[in-house]
């Protein structure tokens, strides 16, 4: 197994060659979990599920339902032969695999599939596989269809959240029918060590079967960037390339592959001075991977002595293993929109408190920083229609300048109130687990009455929930804002008055600030963060926050990058919150400057007007 390595170093000859000398095939996928391995194919099939011919059961529903009690009973006991598979498996993956069995085990409890199969078995006179092929089938189909409705609305997050649940649904009717009629499932133990795995479709129960000791790396045809088994393979850190065409008919058993997890790329039959430079690249990699493992362990400082804070953002439980593997020292930003994107109807209150604390209690007294829910605009409008909020969200011509945000959890403040109880509750101090340091972000804020009236319902809830008898940490968590508009970003002076901290969120700021849908390929190239007019904004709101005493941190994609870090660092900043995946690099640059390193950085870029000279700067910096 390799981690990526730092662009700047990465080396770039195994690339070069493959792509010049020509000498095998290559063959381009998705690239899943960055690094370089090599090694023989050892392909991995499984038989087939058979086909269903009779529908109705020859010996009634209740042998039928025996049938299924057995199926169901088996099924649990494959699912804990997994979990015990957990122990073998490195520390970062066990939680995700740990959460999915979870999921498998409620929906073979009481459950919406397990009543509705019992149904067609009773009422309809079903055999137990037709009943739950049907069943799983029609649920899979149906949130498909979810994330098809919200896919039309560029809510790509709620989208691949439904066809997640809808390949759990399929995984869930696949055991059961292999263990109604024998079908038994494929086995990896066989495998050589050192083996590429190679197959046709990698589910995540067959991740959780999956040794990194004895696997190089995964490669298959089917499968994508969002799915659980992209999720789970990223989190066991093996380097693999998903959705690759046509794998099977091209890769032979026992054949030499260079898999290149940078760049998604499979090379068949490499010749030797591929072999050797893919070879060199591995061992490059590994003793990166040894080197951030120490960077973990050391403070982010500069070396002229301020410290820097360095957090991760996270938008599902699953990433956070690689959170803690690279060294947060805390949450900046935890966006909640998981937990509302894969149901039928609003989480309740309970249901939020339990996900909370799990995430605050991973986090052993670490900082977290929880955004309340950020709907509204292009994000959640299917599922809001399904609530019944239709009517809250306005069909206009420019969504992003509609009702979203804290102006749409105003609308419906009932939402507000069950988030800010859960969030609460999470943050209660329980014997024998360190204090949480939970804190709370108000999305999308623009003016002082929104703090206002959020606070207002916060100390509301704060009021009730004490006198319903819950110990709440005192004071309580703090209530912040994040600063995403110009508006926001130009009075942060006043908003301080009402804000216990504050978060530049630099995506939606460069987006506003310059009127630039990044995602429309007509105006993309107009979208820099690193244009004077963004600058000047967050430079104005870092100097009006640090006047107010208020904390002030970045948590968009500019912090993901380290030399843009310095010069926010030459601005005042002290905080960060990114993708985990840029921790190392970040902490990496930032123990190698001064303060007045990045403080000749920011005048040098201050002066000039041009962004792409700006640009030339920030990229030639600690080059």
């Amino acid at each position: 197994m390799t981690e990526t390595p730092p662009r700047s170093t990465r080396s770039r000859s195994p690339r070069t060659s493959r792509r010049s000398a020509r000498s095998g095939v290559f063959l381009q996928g998705k690239a899943i979990t960055p690094g370089m391995a090599l090694g023989p194919a050892g392909r991995v099939e499984e038989l087939p599920l058979p086909d269903i011919t009779e529908r109705y059961s020859a010996i009634g529903p209740e042998a039928e339902g025996v049938r299924l009690d057995e199926a169901v009973a088996r099924a649990l006991h494959q699912i804990e032969k997994m979990r015990d598979r957990l122990v073998g498996l490195p520390e970062e993956g066990r939680e995700e695999i740990a959460s999915l069995l979870m999921v498998y085990e409620r929906m073979l409890g009481s459950s919406r599939l397990l009543r509705q199969v019992r149904s067609r078995i009773a009422d309809d006179g079903l055999c137990a596989e037709a009943a739950v092929s049907e069943v799983t089938h029609e649920l899979a189909l149906q949130v498909s269809r979810m994330a098809e409705a919200v896919a039309h609305e560029n809510n790509t997050q709620e989208a691949d959240a439904n066809l997640r649940l809808a390949g759990e649904f399929e995984e869930i009717g696949r055991r059961l029918v292999r263990n109604l009629t024998g079908i038994s499932y494929r086995a990896f133990s066989s495998l050589p060590p050192g083996s590429v795995l190679v197959a046709e479709q990698l589910r995540p129960a067959d991740v959780a079967m999956i040794d990194p000791a004895r696997v190089a790396a995964v490669v298959t045809q089917g499968g994508g960037g969002a799915d659980h088994t992209a999720i789970l393979l990223r989190a066991l850190d093996i380097p693999a390339i998903l959705a690759v065409p046509n794998l099977m008919a091209q890769v032979q058993e026992g054949e030499m592959l260079v898999v290149d997890g940078h760049l998604g790329t499979v090379t068949l039959s490499p010749n030797e001075s591929e072999l050797r430079l893919a070879a060199e690249s591995a061992q490059r990699e590994a003793k990166e991977k040894r080197a951030f493992g120490r960077l973990k362990r050391l403070p982010a400082e500069l070396q002229s002595g301020e410290d820097i804070e360095l957090s991760a953002n996270l938008e599902l439980p699953a990433e956070m293993p690689m959170l803690l593997r690279n060294g947060a020292k805390g949450i900046g930003l935890l966006r909640s929109e998981f937990l509302f994107g894969e149901r039928e109807d609003l989480p309740d209150e309970d249901g939020q408190t339990e996900t909370y604390r799990a995430i605050v209690q991973a986090m052993d007294g670490r900082p977290v920083t929880i955004r309340v829910l950020d709907w509204g605009g292009e994000k959640g409008r299917a599922c809001m229609r399904r609530l019944g909020l239709a009517e809250q969200v306005a069909d206009g011509d420019n969504p992003a300048l509609g009702l979203r945000g804290v102006r749409l959890l105003l609308r419906v403040p009932e939402v507000l109130e069950t988030q800010f109880a859960a969030i609460l509750r999470a943050a209660e101090p329980e014997e024998g687990v360190p204090p949480g340091q939970v804190r709370i972000l108000l999305p999308m804020v623009t003016s002082s009455d929104e703090i206002l009236e959020a606070r207002e319902i916060y100390e509301r809830v704060v009021r009730r929930l004490k006198r319903k008898g819950h110990t709440l940490p005192d004071p309580v968590p703090p209530l912040g804002i994040m600063v995403e508009t110009p508006a926001a970003a130009l009075t942060v002076d006043t908003l301080a008055r009402h804000a216990d901290f504050m978060a530049l969120g630099t995506n939606d700021l460069t987006m506003y600030t310059l009127a630039v849908d990044r995602a429309d390929s007509m105006v993309a190239d107009r979208y820099s963060p690193l244009h004077p007019g963004v600058l000047r904004l967050i430079e104005a709101a870092v100097d009006s926050a640090l006047r107010a005493r208020r904390p002030i941190s970045v948590c968009g994609e500019m912090a993901s990058d380290p030399r843009v870090v310095a010069l926010l660092i030459g601005m005042g900043l002290r905080s960060f919150s990114m993708n985990s995946a840029s921790l190392p690099r970040v902490k990496r640059l930032i123990r190698t400057l001064t303060l007045e390193d990045c403080d000749q950085l920011r005048r040098q870029v201050m002066l000039e007007s041009d962004p792409k000279a700006i640009q030339d700067l920030v990229r030639q910096f600690a080059a």
